[in-house]
């Protein structure tokens, strides 16, 4: 029996259609995902649900095509679809940021946007498969932009409003971008963060931008290159004369690229399609997340990120409800600012990561007792592992059992879910920690390195068993990439490597235990990183914990740890010796930790990833490479302090 049917039994006696439906998608997938593209609308029917030739990609690079031949357009079934069904008036996009500022952009407001901008687009020489850098805050002009390109059949790249010079000027060569949209400033935590200037410098040896637009919000005169920089106003201005009608184009047309968000060294340029994307996003949407047109949803993300793209953006949008986009920091301008938004809005559900969660921990419970959450039906999290106590503290303290905290799973390069508690088809209990189940239509599988299928709760390298539609077909210029880094042969199957490491249980449910390439080996067994940090956390005193494997001449490798201090806690070495007690208790005397370190702030992606081989690099005294998706560079120079800190201890003790 396939493991994504471990534990069938019990999925379907507790909760029948769930258990129905993936049955139905691994008896005849093609026919399943054929099923599930009815839930979007078609200008033109496809031909064929499916193309693949595993390890053969067709001729524009792409290693698979869903819905051949079908012809569609996201941006008119985000919107224009709502306006002609008569919800013009209903609320598509409210923007709210930390100063306060608010506006509220009705269906027929955002299409009425949408149109002026595609046209701009147009008047600017933009046209399908045009590349297009955005590099914007998650504002309504940076929203409307995206759905823009798609409306001509632009490509476009997002990129975080906080990358530097250098990530930005990759990414925009890469994708050879013939225009960047910019704001001058982006706010964070109360403070004006200049952007132009990043641009500027960014795009020095970018020779595909012909032409820089600019978003004025700040006081100050950015400088403007002439020939080639204009201002916002001056762009729409460019309407005039223009056709704002949808480019209708082919399923497996590209309708963006986004780079993964910097855990490992060097960028991929994922892509994404019309077709199979929209799918995907607006089915997982439904079944994952419970979207449905009444909703007021937010998910804390940044348009930067994958999240941002399809559950700020595209799905929330699919389902013709209203969805929030918020600017700045979940605790800026005061500790409330997450509940306060909650209540305000009366949002019936919110996504955000473990990154917040955590970070809300470190507040306790007072912010939210400020505020009426009685909107809420569900909260789900994604980005890391949710560790069981930050759920328990979430769960049981601050929603007090009301609403489900729901984990899930999944990747840039999934585009959505992939495992987790279908919320919107009726939950199944949840498992603190786990993941979920894989959902339907996720033909996945926990291997051993050498391809041979674990057995129930035996910890592998979670695969995946086929193509499924929201699924990357390809890497932007890096065909050959793609099909080295993410597939691989083994007996029988050509799989799809997550990267991450995992297990299923006998119910089922998935447990990832970090990267694949991040377990740690001590004397012949393995532990996961998310097992000990989770395991760190358990402790009062601790907010996070990061960790890595160090060499150990006797045991293979030992655990190095950083943690950092809740508010009212200081280091000592009593809370040293507590925290190592800590752990052993949770995880046996199996996890040695070799040395711990007390730090300010982990090292930690912009979108609250921990850059684990950042910390692996500073115990080996490596260069950690390229840093530059980093949310703050002090984080790698304070954790190299605490390091050889910590090492100074060590020789001093063994001299």
């Amino acid at each position: 029996m396939r493991a994504v049917l471990r534990g069938a039994t019990t999925v379907e006696l507790i909760n029948p259609k769930i258990g129905s439906m993936r049955r139905a998608a691994a008896a005849d997938p093609v026919r399943f995902w054929a099923e599930a593209g009815q839930l979007v609308w078609w200008r033109k029917p496809w031909e064929t649900v499916l193309e693949w030739d595993p390890g053969r990609p067709d001729e524009r690079g792409h290693y698979f095509r869903w819905y051949a031949g079908g012809v569609t357009n996201v941006a008119w079934n985000a919107v224009d679809r709502h306006v002609e069904c008569g919800r013009g008036g209903v609320a598509a996009l409210v923007c709210e940021n930390e100063r306060g500022e608010r506006q509220v952009v009705t269906y027929a407001q955002l299409l009425h946007q949408v149109r002026q901008t595609a046209a701009a687009l147009r008047g600017l020489g933009i046209g399908k498969g045009d590349r297009v850098g955005i590099y914007m805050p998650t504002c309504a002009e940076a929203i409307v932009l995206m759905l823009a390109c798609a409306r001509v059949g632009a490509i476009h790249l997002v990129v975080f409003a906080g990358f530097g010079a250098g990530a930005l000027g990759e990414r925009v060569k890469l994708a050879g971008a013939k225009a960047v949209f910019c704001a001058d400033i982006t706010y964070r935590k109360g403070r004006d963060t200049p952007l132009k200037g990043i641009v500027d410098d960014a795009l020095a040896e970018a020779q595909s931008v012909q032409h820089v637009v600019v978003l004025r919000r700040g006081s100050e005169e950015p400088a403007m290159a002439g020939g080639r920089d204009i201002f916002w106003d001056e762009f729409l201005a460019l309407a005039s004369g223009h056709s704002a009608e949808v480019e209708w184009v082919e399923s497996n047309d590209p309708l963006y690229i986004l780079a993964t968000s910097g855990t490992t060294a060097r960028p991929k340029l994922a892509v994404h399609a019309h077709g199979g994307y929209q799918v995907f996003i607006h089915a997982t949407g439904q079944w994952v997340f419970g979207l449905h047109q009444d909703d007021v949803w937010w998910s804390t993300s940044d348009i930067g990120w994958v999240v941002g793209h399809s559950y700020i953006v595209y799905a929330p949008l699919l389902a013709g409800c209203t969805t929030i986009a918020y600017e700045g920091a979940l605790d800026h301008p005061g500790a409330d600012t997450f509940y306060r938004i909650i209540e305000e809005n009366a949002v019936t559900g919110v996504f955000t990561s473990p990154t917040a969660v955590r970070l809300l921990m470190k507040y306790g419970t007072q912010p939210a007792r400020q505020h009426g959450l009685g909107s809420l039906t569900r909260i789900v999290c994604a980005g890391e592992v949710l560790n069981p106590p930050a759920w328990q503290w979430l769960q049981k303290e601050v929603l007090e059992d009301r609403v489900p905290v729901i984990d899930h799973m999944w990747q840039t390069e999934t585009g959505g879910p992939i495992f987790g508690n279908p919320w919107g088809l009726g939950m199944l209990p949840i498992k603190p920690g786990s993941a979920g189940i894989a959902l339907p239509g996720i033909d996945a599988e926990v291997m051993t390195p050498e391809g041979t299928p674990c057995g129930p709760g035996e910890k592998g390298v979670m695969v995946i068993k086929r193509p499924f539609p929201g699924l990357t077909p390809t890497l932007w210029g890096e065909v050959e990439r793609y099909a080295s880094d993410y597939w691989r042969r083994v007996p029988g199957h050509t799989v799809y490597l997550s990267g991450d490491a995992a297990a299923i249980d006998e119910d089922g449910y998935v447990w990832f235990s970090g990267r694949a390439d991040e377990i740690i080996k001590i004397a012949g067994h393995r532990i996961g990183t998310i097992e000990v940090e989770t395991a760190f956390l358990r402790h009062p005193a601790v907010a996070e914990a990061g960790v890595t494997g160090r060499p150990d001449p006797l045991r293979s490798e030992v655990i190095s740890a950083f943690i950092v201090l809740r508010q009212d806690y200081q280091p000592s070495p009593e809370l040293r010796q507590e925290l190592l007690a800590t752990v052993r208790r949770e995880l046996g005397p199996v996890a040695v930790i070799g040395d711990l370190n007390f730090v300010g702030m982990l090292p930690k992606t912009r979108s609250g990833k921990i850059m684990r081989r950042v910390l692996k690099a500073v115990t080996l005294g490596r260069d950690p490479g390229d840093i530059s998706t980093i949310e703050d560079e002090g984080s790698v120079a304070e954790a190299h302090q605490a390091w050889e800190k910590m090492r100074a201890e060590i020789n001093a003790s063994n001299p």
